[in-house]
């Protein structure tokens, strides 16, 4: 993942300024929040978030199918 400097907010910073963390959201489509010097939280759109896992369960089902159309013999045994 390439991470915009831009993007980066201390934690001091979004906690007393939490509006500019949304509104980099809103601009950039993400904000990292940092801890320590390294990066700690990834704030993202809820829309986003829901297209990514959306994503990952058609992953899932396309696996499965998969795995089931491979073994479809040894399954078809097991159930009779």
């Amino acid at each position: 993942m390439t991470v915009n400097t831009k993007n980066l907010v201390s934690i001091t910073e979004a906690n007393q300024n939490f509006s500019r963390v949304a509104r980099l959201v809103d601009e950039n489509g993400s904000a990292i929040i940092i801890k320590n010097n390294a990066p700690r939280y990834l704030i993202i759109e809820f829309s986003q978030f829901e297209q990514e896992q959306s994503m990952l369960d058609d992953d899932v089902l396309a696996i499965s199918r998969r795995i089931m159309a491979k073994n479809r013999e040894a399954y078809e045994v097991l159930a009779g």
